[in-house]
């Protein structure tokens, strides 16, 4: 046919887009795995050397509150606050912010802790939904605010408008911080206190860790295939790529599970925006800009030690829920924030972490998609050579299988939470094995939450919670 050639010549382009899209992508993952084996490399020498107990002798530790919004966490919600009261800090206090809960998330918390009303008039105007009631235990310093229904961001901006704590940490109610997370991660508050404004820590996996008292007492690999392939994803994000972003002064994300920020600083951009999915994401873009157009010198860190862990799905279903959700809430965060994106005026931040975002895990895995269905295709029925397919699969496949990789072995150099030499090799199995399964489904899933996010679509749709495991009563 006369149009035949023409056809052949776009596919080709599309493909050889696809193969470029993909190089980019995993050679940007590389540099990034350069930079973040340099700085952890220089943290574990400092962590050597460093005397012992340096900060548990610190009696002038600032305040921290840890705030915990809680819909329908009756299974997690006592285990949570249990680990959150028995953190090795001495001032730091536990705000449950119940957002609302259908089931009985106030009520097991009221017995557990023998929480007591506060009747006389709330200290502050909460700039949340109705609160209806204030609990307080009389032997902890433990508070949980019970409100109307607003949804997360509406949930955190009542526990961060409520405490008058110096500093705010934000995390999940399905996730338990490491005993001495919380000292590792205020580091960089003692060390420059004049310019760190927010710290963030590394997201494990809870799947089939057991703990007792709260506390992580042994950690093993869960068998379920889509927890597993997590969990190399998790490593690979946190160990490579966020320690990467960090050491370029380009971090744009801290996980909701697990971050620390300066109070006051929250409370000046008017905290977290309720009408944003990834309100973690947005806040920090937005506490970048504010920073930068008000002149201010600051620091944005990611510290690999500090440590919580979070029950991840386990169904397809639920685990697509959830990606959808943060697909869509990148895109939202780069509309709502495209005025700084290439702006030389933004800093790193302008040139380098938002543009970054936007190709590599925006349209690139949108580009990403296309190519792991119009490739084999094309090469299947012959428009593209042999050598043009290895080149493919190399980049494609080969190199994110060794960045994953990379990622494990460096977590067994390193900090050794999975010691069990079977789920190491496990690990490395799916770390090869995700590359041609787990990132395609992925990438499908982005091209799905694209259309739902064009729709308007702001769901965020039901996390099934299977509780954490706790062996305080279990026999030896």
């Amino acid at each position: 046919m006369i149009f035949e050639p023409y056809v052949s010549t776009v596919l080709f382009g599309l493909s050889s887009l696809a193969l470029a899209y993909f190089l980019v992508i995993n050679g940007t993952y590389l540099t990034l795995t350069v930079f973040a084996i340099t700085h952890i490399r220089q943290r574990t020498e400092q962590e050597s050397y460093e005397p012992a107990g340096i900060l548990q002798s610190n009696q002038f530790l600032p305040g921290i509150a840890i705030v915990v919004p809680a819909y329908n966490e009756e299974k997690v919600i006592v285990d949570s606050v249990t680990s959150l009261l028995s953190l090795e800090y001495p001032f730091h206090e536990v705000i449950v912010v119940n957002d609302g809960s259908t089931d009985e998330t106030v009520e097991r918390l009221v017995s557990e802790f023998e929480l007591e009303r506060i009747d006389a008039e709330f200290p502050v105007e909460l700039p949340c939904e109705p609160v209806d009631q204030i609990y307080r235990a009389s032997d902890t310093d433990l508070v949980v605010i019970d409100k109307a229904n607003g949804g997360k961001a509406d949930a955190l901006n009542a526990g961060l408008f409520f405490t008058e704590k110096p500093l705010f940490c934000a995390i999940d109610a399905d996730s338990l911080i490491e005993r001495g997370a919380l000292k590792a991660i205020v580091e960089p508050f003692l060390t420059k206190p004049t310019t760190t404004v927010a710290t963030g820590g590394t997201v494990r996996i809870a799947n089939k860790v057991s703990f007792e008292k709260g506390v992580p007492d042994d950690v093993a690999l869960s068998k379920n295939r889509l927890v597993r392939f997590q969990a190399v994803e998790y490593l690979r994000a946190f160990f490579l790529g966020r320690t990467g972003l960090s050491r370029i002064r380009s971090l744009i994300i801290i996980s909701g599970a697990f971050g620390l920020f300066d109070a006051e600083t929250l409370r000046e951009i008017g905290g977290y925006d309720t009408d944003s999915i990834t309100e973690d994401m947005e806040l920090v873009v937005r506490l970048h800009r504010h920073l930068i157009e008000t002149d201010q010198e600051y620091e944005v860190t990611f510290l690999p030690h500090p440590v919580v862990w979070t029950e991840v799905p386990e169904s397809l279903s639920v685990l697509s829920r959830q990606r959808r959700r943060w697909f869509r809430g990148l895109l939202d965060t780069l509309l709502k924030h495209r005025s700084a994106i290439g702006r030389p005026s933004y800093g790193l931040v302008g040139l380098v972490a938002l543009p970054l975002f936007l190709f590599v895990e925006g349209i690139g895995r949108l580009v990403e998609g296309l190519g792991y269905i119009s490739v084999p295709v094309l090469f299947i029925i012959g428009i593209l050579d042999v050598w043009f397919f290895i080149a493919f699969l190399f980049v494609s496949i080969g190199l994110g299988a060794i960045l994953s990789t990379v990622a494990i072995l460096g977590e067994v150099l390193t900090y050794r939470r999975y010691d069990d030499p079977k789920d190491v090799t496990v690990l490395l199995g799916y770390a090869l094995f995700e590359s041609f399964s787990y990132r395609p489904w992925r990438a499908f899933v982005s091209w799905q939450a694209t259309f739902e996010f064009l729709l308007g679509d702001k769901s965020w749709g039901k996390m099934t919670r299977s509780g954490f495991e706790d062996t305080t009563d279990s026999p030896e």
